[in-house]
């Protein structure tokens, strides 16, 4: 499998408070970012997987609205994430 769970330990290690910070919006927001940069991947390459689409656009969608919360919480927070993930907005 693709995440597993020392993957997952060094994700939340890195962006979140500790290895098993795992309910911080930033080690959540970091572990959808890498599922959905690995489901771009395979879409790219399976562009009939319509099943795979339809996962990628909610977990778009569940990133989005944590990103929202964090921005209205903590706009520190926030910007410090998008920065070390590098997403756009």
């Amino acid at each position: 499998m693709y995440l597993d769970k020392e993957k997952k330990q060094e994700i939340f290690g890195q962006y979140g408070k500790s290895n098993t910070d795992t309910g911080s919006a930033e080690s959540q927001i970091a572990l959808f970012s890498f599922r959905i940069n690995h489901l771009t991947e395979h879409m790219k390459l399976n562009k009939k997987d319509i099943a795979t689409n339809y996962s990628l656009k909610k977990m778009i969608g569940r990133r989005r609205r944590m990103l929202d919360y964090l921005k209205s919480r903590d706009i520190e927070r926030y910007r410090a994430i998008v920065a070390k993930l590098g997403l756009r907005k």
